[in-house]
This record gives structure tokens, sequence and C-alpha cells, in this order.
């Protein structure tokens, strides 16, 4: 298949506006992106199997007509398809965190932003392909613009079916870069929120004091429509009067990168400074190496915790990697979790403080 015809507008905005008012059918959109589906996802692998997709969707969007027969009642995402991350219970579908271990042994009820999107009015499309427990080992997904590359991971299948056009808007999760780097993989909008805005309770954790859950759009506006939703105490801000000033780290942190992915790097931050951004270069994060080190021992540990005993039991069906870390979590000290918690919380306010002092808006 010609990778061109894998990519496809899917924008949450006008999709929700033209379901709300009526414009657009939600039994007819139903269909129309199944048939999408059916035609790209052989090839990008972006969600999990459903062989009754099409007529459970059909079933929850006559119930969701139904129920708001009146579009000035409509909540905000009326009939928006949405996808999950194989990471978050959701109810009718099985959890099975991209592993072949027992999928009831991780089964728990609905996580808490499938209710929030649920009461929203969204419709669930399914599950996306997650890399195994959401750490190394990777699934089938592949990146719509080019099959021969990575959509990257963790929240692989959701940013690949944004990407590729399967649904406006899909829920992921980060522990270390596991929204934003799909999104930039795959050529759309990622969004991290800070820790817990968007409530994390539901899901097959990694790290519980690591993991955030995040969102993927096409489009900037897209993804305000959808934080708004989700993200508690979510305000609009108006647009600054000024252009903001931009934080760029001097020194190990951004040689950590490739040639490639640093020159990458320096030709944004290039037309970001021609788009009027002042671009300031700050020392900072010397210490990447220790950060780094701590972090990996930290959250090793945590989830080394989640699976206490089930690991013991099926240790065979975990991939290697994913093995790898379990053990190494095992060998992690108390002290080792108190310096890395407090290292954490030091970390933070250093950055707070070097931004205020610089004046560095981002």
């Amino acid at each position: 298949m010609n990778p061109s015809s894998l990519i496809n507008p899917a924008h949450l905005a006008a999709t929700a506006t033209s379901l709300r008012s009526g414009q657009l059918n939600p039994i007819i959109y139903v269909d129309d992106m199944c048939d999408r589906i059916q035609r790209v996802d052989s090839s990008v692998q972006a969600l999990l199997p459903e062989a009754d997709r099409r007529q459970r969707l059909h079933a929850e969007a006559a119930a969701l007509v139904q129920r708001f027969p009146d579009p000035a009642s409509r909540p905000a995402l009326y009939g928006a398809l949405v996808a999950f991350k194989d990471i978050f219970h959701v109810d009718g579908f099985v959890t099975r965190a991209g592993s072949t271990v027992p999928p009831e042994l991780f089964a728990g009820p609905e996580a808490a932003v499938v209710a929030l999107l649920r009461q929203a009015g969204a419709l669930i499309l399914g599950k996306a392909v997650t890399t195994e427990f959401a750490y190394f080992e990777p699934g089938p997904t592949r990146n719509p613009h080019n099959l021969d590359h990575t959509p990257g991971g963790s929240s692989s299948g959701s940013a690949a079916a944004v990407a590729a056009g399967l649904c406006p808007l899909a829920v992921g999760t980060q522990t270390i870069g596991s929204v934003i780097r799909p999104a930039a993989f795959c050529g759309i909008v990622g969004f991290k929120p800070s820790f817990d805005r968007i409530p994390t309770a539901g899901l097959v954790y990694f790290s519980r004091s690591l993991d955030h859950v995040g969102l993927f759009t096409q489009a900037v506006a897209d993804m305000a429509l959808a934080a708004q939703v989700v993200c508690r105490d979510w305000q609009e801000v108006a647009a600054p009067q000024r252009t903001p000033v931009l934080g760029v780290p001097e020194g190990p942190y951004l040689l950590q990168a490739e040639s490639e992915g640093l020159a990458a790097f320096r030709r944004q931050i290039e037309r970001l400074a021609a788009a009027g951004v002042t671009i300031r270069s700050v020392p900072t994060l010397a210490d990447i190496e220790r950060i780094n080190h701590l972090h990996r021992r930290s959250i090793f540990a945590e989830f080394a915790d989640e699976h206490a005993g089930i690991y013991d039991r099926y240790a065979a069906l975990y991939r290697p990697r994913t093995a790898e870390i379990i053990e190494i979590g095992r060998t992690v000290t108390d002290d080792e979790r108190t310096e890395a918690l407090a290292s954490m919380t030091e970390l933070r306010a250093d950055q707070a403080d070097l931004m205020d002092a610089e004046g560095i808006d981002l």
C-alpha cells in the first residue's frame, strides 16, 4: 500500500462539531471509520483486532442518538471515536498490556479516564497496541508515514492510529517519553500533562510514581478540546502578549542524542528563532548520567513491585528485556529508592529556579 494512502485527516474538533450539530450522523461516521480500519490497519496494525467492532459501535451509536436527541444537549465529544492503549481497563475489553501473561491477573475496574471520555459522549473504538507492559519490547505496529519505520513507543498504536486517521483521539501513557516520542515519530500532537492531571486509576502500571496519562490528536485545537474534558481543573489561558522565551540546555544532556537527531533539533531551534521565539541557552543537567541512573533504578524497582508474585509463576512468558528489568528492579535497595525520590524533588526545584532566574517560559 502506498504510504500516502495511510495518512488521513481525522480532526477531533471538527468531527465533534459535526456530530453534535447533526451534520454528521454517528452511525454513518462509525461506518466510515470502520471501512478505513479495514483498508488500512492490516498494514499499520495500530489497533487490536475486534471481530464485531462495527456491530458493537452501531449499537452504541444508536443508544447515544436516543439518549441525546436534542443537539443543544449533546456533550463535547458526542459520538467521537477514541482508542485506548492496551494498559487501560475498559469495560467489555480484555487488558493484555502487549503480553502473553494471563490477562486475568491484571484485571480491574474501568479506568477513570475512560469514564471521563464516556461521560463526554465519546465512543470507544477499541484497544491500541502497546509495547509489552509499556516498556521496550515492541508490538507489530508500523509507522503510517513509512511502514519500514517504528512508530515509537511505548504508546505505539495510539499514535499510529491517530496519524493514520483511524480515530481523532487516542489515549496513552508516559513514564519516560512514551507519549511525546511516538507523537513526534508519527507527526501528530502529543500532550503529557503534569502528574495526575489526568487520573491514572485503572491502568496496568509501570511506575506508580511516574506514570502519566497523555493524549494524541492531529492538531493543537483538537488537543485543547480533549484536554478540557479529561484534565483536572483545566483552565484556558489567553494568548501571551509577547513571544515566549525558550530554554535550551547546554552540556551533556543534548549530547545523548545521535548526530542526526541533534542536527534535526538544531534546525527546529533555528525555525523557532526565525518565527520570533527568544532562544536562551543555559548550562544545566550536567549530572544527567546520575539522573538517568537513579531514574532507571527507581522505575525498575516499581515495575518489579507491580509484578511481584506474577513474575515468579510466569517468568517464561515475559520477553527478555522486560524480564531483565524486573530482575534489576529486585536488586534496588530502600536507600536507593529514597535517594531517587529525593533527587527527583530536588531536580524539579532546581529547574524551576533556573527558569525563574533566566526568564524562561518553556
